[in-house]
């Protein structure tokens, strides 16, 4: 375990990162690449803007292609940013202090990037305020009992959600980089994020009351969000789809995909900006020892998935069987392969702890956990219920320019975050080390 003294000096090093970054080279590398992709998105979306839904591969029957799957593939990696931060918070796990705070950021920036999609998937999406529930001019209100209905109100309240646990906890450490700001304009900014904090007893007692509660809040989210969207497909009468097992399924699927990503960004973020007196070993072994349980965990949903359609028979049966040898059964043992097979070399701490090994297994989930949501999809719609409604889904060039766009908009926000804010709760470090330090 690092000495107390030397996290009590790392701490003191990530607070002065926004005004002294210590990598620049290699930052204005990564921002450069993430605004090449940042302006193919801008260019997908105007050319969509002009053109249509059309120059997508989407089809009929394949009506949700890549859109829905990247919506869901999103969704899932920013809840691994709530667990870690909020549930970890709430059962006084200090080595959460470490990571949450570009935990909670990264789950900001890819439910902002998984909003876009349904919004982007409308014929006009300038309507897209249409799915909120208010009175239209023909007093026509949504239907409450419509899954379409619940996934406007979860995903809403889980972006607000975030972003309130988000600001919440960065304040105190806006306010200690505002006090040592030496430049009138880091002063400004800061000063005016931190909201006037002076980290009296007053405003401590009110901040943790404020951060738990929002944590509270946050952590049901987590379940709500995905167990709405798996009803968004188990609730329709689409083979393959037809599942009691979706809600848990799809929940345990999204924190697995997204404690990859966190520990992708971890490793990145611990190389760059030489962290490694906070981020220590320990940590990559817990990341390593969540992300194995949550594979296992999601592993069992797929073979409670393969059970439940050989006990059902019928087109169940005939949907997974086509999974195992169909036109798209290189995405099912893709999602397969890539999700299971190296995981289990988590099995031994030498692996989890090893930067590499755990860098290289989370990008394998990632892409895992990306042919899953794909195959979901278009597995099931492909075949529809009449032999002259089949037909096979293709994405086209702007399927992939945009999704590549969305890549570049997260990382162009994610490396704006870690350049002008505090890219780890300084003052919970700092209060873990204290403590140490007494104890």
């Amino acid at each position: 375990m690092t000495d107390p003294a030397q996290q009590q000096a790392a701490a003191q090093r990530i607070a002065a990162i926004p005004t002294r970054f210590p990598a620049p080279m290699g930052w204005w590398v990564m921002f450069l690449f993430a605004l090449c992709l940042l302006a193919l998105f801008f260019v997908s979306v105007a050319v969509l803007f002009a053109r249509g839904p059309g120059i997508w591969g989407n089809n009929i029957p394949v009506g949700w292609g890549f859109p829905i799957s990247n919506y869901i593939w999103w969704l899932g990696i920013g809840h691994a940013g709530t667990l870690i931060s909020a549930m970890l918070l709430l059962v006084g796990q200090q080595w959460r202090n470490s990571l949450n705070r570009f935990a909670e950021a990264m789950t900001l920036f890819a439910v902002m990037c998984a909003g876009l999609y349904p919004i982007l998937h409308l014929g006009r999406p300038w309507r897209f305020y249409w799915m909120a529930p208010y009175p239209s001019t023909m007093g026509i209100w949504p239907q409450f009992r419509s899954p379409l209905t619940w996934d406007f109100f979860a995903v809403l309240t889980y972006l607000i959600v975030s972003v309130l646990f988000w600001y919440i906890g960065i304040v105190p450490d806006l306010a200690a980089a505002r006090d040592r700001a030496e430049k009138r304009r880091w002063q400004i900014f800061f000063g005016l994020g931190a909201l006037g904090w002076r980290g009296s007893a007053a405003h401590w007692h009110r901040w943790q009351q404020s951060y738990r509660l929002t944590a509270a809040i946050a952590v049901p989210l987590v379940v709500s969000v995905h167990s709405e969207i798996s009803l968004l497909m188990a609730a329709g009468p689409v083979p393959g789809w037809v599942s009691t097992v979706f809600p848990p399924y799809f929940v345990l699927g999204a924190a697995f995909s997204g404690f990859a990503v966190v520990s992708m960004l971890t490793l990145w973020l611990r190389a760059m900006l030489k962290l490694g007196a906070l981020v220590t070993p320990r940590h990559l072994n817990m990341l390593g020892i969540l992300l194995l349980a949550t594979g296992l965990m999601t592993a069992y949903g797929y073979l409670a998935e393969v059970f439940t359609a050989a006990w059902s028979g019928g087109r169940e049966a005939e949907t997974m069987w086509d999974r195992f040898v169909g036109p798209y059964a290189w995405s099912y043992w893709g999602a397969v392969v890539f999700n299971f097979v190296p995981l289990q070399a988590l099995w031994w701490a030498r692996v989890r702890t090893s930067p590499i090994a755990l860098f290289l297994i989370g990008l394998s989930v990632a892409v895992g956990m990306w042919l899953e949501r794909y195959m979901l999809l278009v597995s099931s719609l492909y075949r529809d219920w009449l032999e002259s409604s089949e037909g096979l889904f293709r994405p086209t060039f702007w399927d992939w320019s945009l999704y590549a766009g969305t890549l570049g908009l997260f990382l162009t926000c994610f490396l704006l975050f870690i350049r002008f804010l505090p890219v780890i709760s300084a003052f919970e470090v700092r209060e873990e080390a204290q403590e140490a330090l007494d104890g």
